[in-house]
């Protein structure tokens, strides 16, 4: 499914230090957009992870490739550069990436 998060956002502040998880294989800074819309931006490593949601999430692959699986969902999904997938609230989701290193903008509510 394609994205449509832009590749740049003016006036958008990020803290230096990133959230780190799974021991530093994905880590996110959280952003405050202009807009006000809650998002990060992040990284993953190659490996196998499960994150769980408390809003709705939409994870747009910026660089690289990963695999998801949603709660549930017995099947993976590939999604490279430039397409998302929507996680529901109160749920949880499996990411994967294989080689490399998955860029993405999350975006929560």
């Amino acid at each position: 499914m394609p994205t449509t998060e832009p590749a740049q956002s003016a006036n958008v502040t990020a803290p230096a230090k990133a959230n780190d998880y799974s021991n530093a294989k994905a880590a996110s800074h959280p952003t405050l957009p202009a807009d006000r819309r809650n998002k990060s931006l992040g990284l993953i490593y190659p490996g196998t992870f499960t994150f769980n949601t408390e809003s709705p999430e939409r994870m747009a692959i910026t660089d690289g490739a990963c695999r998801a699986r949603l709660k549930g969902v017995g099947e993976w999904t590939t999604y490279e550069a430039g397409s998302a997938f929507d996680v529901p609230a109160n749920s949880a989701f499996d990411i994967a990436v294989d080689k490399g290193i998955a860029q993405y903008i999350c975006s929560f509510g």
